[in-house]
């Protein structure tokens, strides 16, 4: 059996269903979220954002291949390069300057996903961190096509957090996501039901993470 990214999220659908319809994220397609939790979510996500890069320097220490190196360099060099101007861009726009950013305390919830991420990858495979990551690298891309497709989300100006959502579905996003989904398929295609339960545990648990992250921004936790 040639497995996919479809039978990852198959393997623990009740968390990824919570992690892509969760209260935060249908509220802010609903334009109902409270902005100070968005904000919140906005500061840690910065923070987050610094560790994902840190995450494909791993990944191009972890790379055998030079297609694999070339890969863990594009994506440390999007992130540092474009994603945290855009994300200090629109922070900015959100009453937060650069120089709260910088002096911001982590969230427990951001450590938790980070260092999981960054622990998984040290001891594991380019797969093992890869599929750690896939919550991030394609749910988001997810979300904003769910978000698309329900009934109650609100787009345009009387949508506070219009823009968030065109993030993610930007043709750029989503070529992103699409590209990280077939290196995920090729490679699971190989594993053999043995490696792809451990795998299927590693996305599980990086999935419940993400939640908990969402739920961090609902609720304005340190």
């Amino acid at each position: 059996m040639a497995f996919s990214f479809d039978d990852l999220a198959s393997a623990c659908a009740p968390d990824w269903n919570a992690y892509i319809g969760h209260e935060f994220v249908r509220t802010l397609g609903e334009g109902t979220l409270q902005e100070d939790a968005f904000r919140h979510y906005l500061k840690q996500d910065y923070l987050f954002l610094i560790h994902f890069a840190r995450a494909f320097a791993l990944a191009a220490y972890k790379s055998r291949s030079l297609e694999d190196l070339r890969h863990a360099h594009e994506g440390m060099k999007a992130i540092v390069d474009m994603e945290m101007d855009l994300h200090v861009q629109y922070c900015q726009e959100w009453g937060i300057s650069e120089d709260d950013l910088a002096q911001l305390p982590e969230a427990r919830a951001t450590m938790a996903y980070t260092r999981y991420v960054l622990d998984t990858g040290n001891r594991g495979d380019l797969l093992d961190l890869h599929v750690a990551l896939a919550p991030c690298l394609v749910g988001y891309g997810e979300i904003a096509n769910w978000l698309n497709d329900q009934p109650g989300t609100v787009r345009g100006d009387s949508n506070p957090f219009d823009a968030w959502i065109g993030m993610y579905e930007s043709d750029d996003f989503q070529a992103s996501m699409r590209a990280e989904r077939a290196w995920l398929d090729a490679r699971l295609a190989g594993v053999t039901r043995a490696r792809f339960n451990e795998l299927a545990a590693v996305f599980r648990d990086a999935t419940r993470l993400e939640i908990d992250f969402w739920q961090m921004g609902l609720d304005r936790a340190f």
